[in-house]
């Protein structure tokens, strides 16, 4: 089950913080991009055209998953923010950009193989690119839920990326680590299609990255044979 966020105003202070930070890293710019946190009633969303540098907390809009809202207008996209919380009790966070690298593969609708070990940060063998559909229509939310069958990214066809996360770091960290394999893939692909990692390294690289919380947070169980916190140590 998601954990749902209680302090909503601490959240939508959090939620601006996270938005900036999108464009401070470059995956975003100017009032592309959007971004949804569950809520105990629903789920918080970015307001449509708003610059994320003037945008404060109380332009975040609160929707129910029946598609009303209160405060400024949703973000365009809030079709596929509320689908893809209604049908993955397993996250909490959905962040889309246009990140220039991913949203260069995503214009040749290429799925993003297993070349780098690092592909299944996505939670599988791939990161696959959603069909293309309109912005902002129901026919792109299905498309998305569809690319994102157990994967917590995918690319959107000449259009751009989603990341989920069950925290705001996490689907933050997640979208800079796909733009960062995109551009690597970009640049492997100027010597030829590279190789790929074979099903089984893979299904053991993804094990690994689950025992050890890989790109979120320490070894706390001390499930990693490799390094373990002292107070676990008998």
């Amino acid at each position: 089950m998601s954990t749902q966020h209680t302090d909503i105003a601490a959240l939508r202070r959090d939620m601006v913080d996270t938005c900036r930070k999108m464009n401070a890293s470059g995956i975003n710019q100017g009032t592309a991009g959007n971004l949804s946190v569950r809520t105990a009633t629903g789920f918080l969303v970015t307001p449509s055209s708003l610059a994320y540098d003037t945008m404060t907390p109380g332009d975040l809009v609160e929707m129910d998953f029946d598609g009303t809202y209160t405060g400024r207008r949703p973000s365009s996209e809030w079709r596929f923010h509320r689908d893809i919380l209604k049908n993955r009790p397993d996250i909490n966070v959905v962040l889309h950009c246009h990140s220039i690298y991913a949203t260069t593969l995503a214009c040749h609708h290429k799925t993003i193989p297993s070349f780098h070990y690092m592909t299944g940060v996505a939670g599988g063998t791939t990161v696959r690119c959603a069909e293309y559909a309109t912005f902002g229509t129901q026919a792109l939310s299905d498309h998305a839920l569809v690319a994102l069958k157990d994967r917590l990214a995918c690319l959107l066809g000449q259009h751009g990326q989603i990341s989920l996360g069950k925290t705001l770091e996490g689907a933050l960290w997640l979208a800079i680590e796909i733009e960062t394999l995109s551009r690597m893939y970009v640049q492997a692909l100027t010597l030829g299609e590279p190789p790929v990692l074979p099903d089984d390294e893979m299904a053991r690289v993804i094990e690994q990255m689950r025992k050890m919380s890989y790109g979120h947070a320490p070894d706390a169980e001390g499930v990693n044979d490799i390094a373990r916190p002292k107070s676990l140590v008998s």
